[in-house]
């Protein structure tokens, strides 16, 4: 009887010890979390951060704090514990297009996180000056065409608007087989006019110092409504409410074409999947309410809150939509 007594009390503190990380799943979170941001305060990725944080502190009960890095942030993230505490802000620069750029990356977005919701995503908007004879994607198309190097466009390197005029670039290109086998190709002969940021390059199209651009609709909305700018295509599957006359790259006549900017959160690889599913949950019902909602879509943006699997599948397929971009447009990582 000794024996069996101490047999059933060995076997009971073992199940116990497999019980206490469910018992903590469910009483999660008890303390507050942190939500890395990997960009500097101020800008639109750390607005939309900040407001993630705030949603989601409510929902939860418990406050998320903010921690603005650099592009390290993202690196400290897939190595801090899978304990459900820390977040990390993960969006097209740091979890598709980096990879694209630096095959010896130190960490890996499909191996080390795990991706919850995406929250946002956002075009750019191809714009010109006013002045610009160019009236319509068509017009750019043709005349860039017919007189390769006329046209110049502002490029900030290896910038969403860099890679998504890149994309364009390759989705315009035309090729005919001749009769000796060989392709005779049509680009689209553009000059990229290189600059060190978004706004001293679209002061330059302001001024016509280049002929156009692609950057964020925050950023030339402004611009555009005043007339200053005239915008030819936004890079969204369909057209944005905040411009609801530009027509998408898609619907002038390239289906499909998609190049966005999107945020989203994520965790380490090994958060607990009750915690994956609580905050599912919770970005579904705070991004989905109506007052936050109009606030994102008052800047352009259009709401997603997708679950963790689709948010996965999405980010693996943008990796590989920008690796080809990369590859053939020959672009180096930046030093």
């Amino acid at each position: 009887m000794p024996f069996l007594r101490a047999a059933v009390c060995v076997l009971a503190a073992f199940s116990a010890s497999f019980a206490l990380p469910a018992v903590a799943q469910e009483n999660w979170p008890t303390k507050p979390l942190r939500l890395i941001i990997p960009f500097p305060a101020g800008g639109s990725s750390d607005q939309l951060g900040r407001l993630m944080a705030k949603e989601l502190g409510q929902k939860l009960g418990q406050p998320v704090q903010v921690e603005n890095t650099d592009a390290k942030g993202t690196k400290a993230a897939a190595g801090a514990a899978p304990d459900g505490y820390t977040l990390v802000l993960s969006g097209v620069g740091t979890n598709a297009i980096s990879h694209a750029l630096n095959p010896n990356l130190d960490y890996d977005s499909l191996k080390d996180f795990v991706h919850i919701s995406q929250l946002s995503e956002g075009p750019n908007v191809l714009v010109v000056g006013a002045a610009s004879p160019l009236k319509s994607l068509q017009d750019l198309i043709e005349t860039g065409k017919a007189h390769p190097g006329k046209l110049t466009y502002a490029q900030v390197h290896a910038s969403s608007g860099h890679l998504s005029m890149e994309l364009l670039k390759q989705t315009v290109s035309t090729c005919v087989s001749g009769s000796s086998g060989a392709r005779n190709c049509t680009t689209l002969g553009l000059t990229g006019v290189p600059f060190t940021g978004a706004k001293p390059a679209l002061d330059a199209v302001l001024d016509n110092k280049a002929g156009m651009m692609f950057t964020n609709l925050d950023a030339v909305a402004p611009h555009v409504r005043s007339g200053k700018l005239r915008a030819l295509a936004v890079t969204s599957l369909f057209r944005n409410p905040q411009l609801p006359d530009v027509p998408s790259i898609s619907e002038a006549g390239y289906p499909g074409f998609k190049a966005v900017s999107w945020v989203g959160i994520s965790a380490p690889k090994g958060t607990p999947p009750a915690v994956v599913a609580r905050l599912e949950k919770e970005m579904e019902a705070a991004f989905k309410a109506s007052d936050t909602r109009k606030q994102l879509e008052a800047q352009g943006l259009v709401v997603v809150v997708s679950r963790s699997a689709d948010y996965t599948d999405f980010i693996r397929k943008e990796i590989e939509r920008w690796r080809r971009v990369v590859k053939v447009a020959g672009i180096q990582s930046p030093a």
